[in-house]
């Protein structure tokens, strides 16, 4: 850094003789200086001179800046120097909390500062103020925050961190309950490991605390009156979350690792156990219920991502009237994963857009330092593997993943913060990988060095049985009663599968589906009645041919609402648009969802559409199939972002979550669905089969082939037919 760049990082001593040189030559010292200088002469010509010398009462003002200065870097940059890292030792970030390198010395350590609501500690000696912030900021949880653009945001951490976490100490019952769960966690994996030897599972070993975590989490959100939590995850601690979050019957589990499962009993061809989803109401200490829900997933790495806030969002609009803080998305994330796929990317830039936000969701990283077997040095450039935060401003908390207090404290900050500003954040649980990517890989054969530190490392329950033990609480008895007794459950549950194994329960989401075909077998077994009266016809109409008062289209846009009128009113014949639009809004009188996204879709593609106009004078929009009739249901259309991965995975998600409503994902060219091919592959195309879910998601996918090349060409309809010539119904 420059010495001469900046004036919170100067002695006073060094001051002053800066000061003397530029006096006898002002060219002598940098043209900033220069410029202060001027200024201060200035002042001292209009309130009098003190020879020279920089006054007392600025030296204190300087001080005090640097003083500032310095709390400035704790709360900007000490997250590069926390204590985050169980394993091994941080590399270094060059990162200076001397005191020297903001102009500070030993001697200014019992000298008082007046730094007002900085560090909520109003007047302070220096040495008080240190001790605090390195507490605070280089303890077990780095807080990544202050890049922030939002001064409300900011302030609010600086209470959460600089209070509530410095006065943080958890009472007897919760670190009873925080051991509770992580004894679970830390037996179920070993239970598992000596009974079902060879036996991929995909284990959380190292990473136990996000059983802790996400026990927090949720009972903090029904805490906070969150009605519904929908978490989306990939293969490791699977089992783990589904068994000690979701109350997955150890009976289920086992008979699943028994391969005693019927695919015939469960719809489909079934996938491998730690690939399917569950729901379960949990009582809460709160007292309130919250329904928590783990999607499915297939293998691709983050490609349900956007299917669980597409979700989560047809929840917020079908059950709980918009309200974004009723349902709440998790999703967990690996490290190598949502660093390197672009999906993640995809799905955060939608979070703050109208037609995709869902208030908020939490994304948890179960961070292993190691993707299979690629060390983060190959596997990304960026810092972190959650810098792809900063693109939304959303704050990051890299915990120690062997802190179980720590990871607890992250947790409920994390859901405080998303009920409170209905924005993202993120978890980075620093932990590690016990065994290689599955149970048979043999680590060592790329990880030497790291997985000798792991062979040696103590699990996460026993880092802190021996925490509380420091304490003053007989931990290590209560933690071998909690082993004893657990242990023996499943061993009893285990013994009754191998004798009579349990038959598969549907979901309350699979028996919705079903019961569409239980009340209406002829939508099925014959062609349904889906004429329109004239009546709805009239009413429609009216509504697609009209504006407000005062309300100014463009000159098409008046000739548009003439012909529209002729057609719906005189001639009786309407082209594709009104036929369409004529569909959307017959659904809406009879009080169903409609949803359509994709790119342009509100005026459509070709200028065809015109469901929206907007005004020359405001740019008010104005969409008249809302306002048919004072019962109908909303119409529910967005402009998308350019997105087709994301954004179709964000429909079929929508759809899976309301049975009843239409859901309509439309590609500006027939190629573009291309960039979903993943969503296609693995859901449209397969996920009754796998998992027994089904969906209603409608893809139009306009434009043939016309000679305009491979950028502007067919959706080529023959590949649909190849892979969903059971599942799709597909019109030409």
């Amino acid at each position: 850094m420059d010495k001469y760049s900046y004036i919170s990082n100067a002695e006073v001593g060094y001051l002053d003789q800066l000061y003397q040189n530029y006096k006898q030559d002002p060219g002598s010292v940098d043209l900033t200086w220069q410029k202060f200088f001027e200024g201060y002469e200035f002042s001292q010509k209009q309130y009098g001179e003190n020879g020279g010398a920089v006054p007392v009462s600025d030296v204190q003002s300087i001080k005090e800046t640097q003083v500032r200065n310095l709390i400035f870097a704790y709360r900007s940059f000490a997250h590069l120097a926390s204590r985050t890292n169980p394993v091994r030792e941080r590399r270094n970030h060059n990162v200076h909390f001397d005191l020297k390198f903001f102009g500070l010395s030993e001697a200014d350590l019992d000298t008082e500062f007046e730094v007002g609501s900085e560090i909520s500690m109003g007047r302070a000696k220096l040495r008080k103020i240190v001790e605090k912030l390195k507490a605070v900021y280089l303890g077990p949880i780095g807080f990544e925050y202050n890049y922030i653009r939002n001064d409300d945001i900011r302030q609010w951490f600086f209470n959460k961190c600089e209070n509530e976490y410095f006065d943080y100490k958890p009472g007897l019952e919760e670190q009873k309950a925080i051991l509770g769960k992580l004894n679970e966690a830390v037996v179920f994996e070993n239970f598992l490991h000596t009974k079902f030897l060879g036996q991929k599972r995909f284990s959380l070993e190292g990473g136990e605390n996000t059983i802790p975590a996400l026990q927090a989490i949720i009972n903090k959100a029904a805490e906070l009156h969150v009605k519904e939590v929908v978490i989306g995850m990939a293969h490791r601690g699977r089992l783990n979350v589904l068994a000690n979050i979701l109350g997955k019957t150890y009976e289920q589990i086992f008979t699943e690792f028994e391969g005693q499962v019927n695919p015939d009993a469960t719809m489909g061809d079934g996938d491998v156990k730690y690939h399917l989803g569950y729901a379960s109401r949990i009582n809460t200490p709160s007292g309130n219920k919250i329904y928590v829900k783990l999607t499915p997933n297939p293998s691709h790495l983050e490609a349900v991502d956007p299917l669980v806030v597409g979700y989560t969002r047809g929840q917020i609009d079908d059950e709980f009237g918009g309200d974004l803080k009723k349902a709440m998305a998790i999703l967990i994330h690996g490290d190598a994963a949502i660093a390197g796929q672009g999906i993640v990317y995809e799905v955060v830039q939608m979070s703050g857009l109208p037609g995709y936000t869902t208030g908020g969701t939490i994304h948890f990283v179960i961070n292993n330092q190691v993707g299979f077997t690629t060390d983060y040095d190959d596997a990304r450039t960026a810092i972190y593997c959650t810098d792809v935060s900063k693109i939304i401003d959303a704050p990051v908390l890299h915990v120690n993943g062997d802190d179980a207090e720590a990871v607890t404290f992250a947790a409920n900050l994390a859901v405080e913060y998303r009920q409170k500003f209905g924005k993202d954040i993120f978890i980075d649980l620093l932990c590690y990988r016990r065994h290689g990517h599955n149970e048979s890989d043999e680590p060592k054969f790329t990880q030497p060095k790291l997985y000798s530190l792991i062979a040696k490392h103590p699990n996460p329950r026993e880092v802190y049985v021996k925490k509380l033990a420091g304490s003053g609480v007989d931990a290590a008895a209560l933690a071998d009663e909690m082993d004893k007794n657990f242990r023996n459950q499943l061993q009893d549950r285990l013994n009754e599968v191998k004798q009579k194994p349990l038959p598969y329960k549907l979901q309350d989401s699979e028996e919705e589906w079903q019961s569409l075909r239980k009340s209406t077998p002829e939508d099925f077994d014959r062609s349904p009645d889906t004429s329109v009266s004239m009546d709805v016809i009239g009413k429609v109409g009216k509504a697609l041919t009209s504006v407000p008062e005062g309300f100014k289209p463009i000159k098409q846009i008046e000739k548009l609402l003439k012909d529209r009128k002729e057609a719906f009113f005189e001639t009786k014949e309407l082209g594709w648009a009104e036929a369409e639009l004529l569909a959307f809004g017959s659904l809406l009188t009879e009080k169903f969802i409609v949803r359509m996204s994709g790119q342009d879709v509100k005026r459509g593609t070709f200028s065809h559409r015109h469901a929206f106009f907007w005004d020359v004078n405001t740019n008010q929009s104005y969409c008249g199939l809302n306002h048919i009739g004072p019962e109908q249901a909303r119409l529910h259309m967005y402009n998308s972002l350019l997105s087709e991965f994301g954004v179709m995975g964000f429909e079929y998600g929508y759809a899976l979550s309301t049975p009843h409503a239409l859901v309509i994902w439309e590609a500006q060219f027939g190629d573009f669905v291309n960039g979903a091919q993943v969503i296609i592959d693995q859901f449209i195309t397969s996920a009754e089969s796998k998992w027994q879910r089904q969906n209603g998601l409608v893809l139009l996918l306009p434009h043939g082939y016309e000679g305009q090349g491979p950028e502007h060409s067919s959706a080529r309809p023959e590949r649909f037919l190849q892979q969903a010539s059971r599942f799709c119904a597909i019109r030409v």
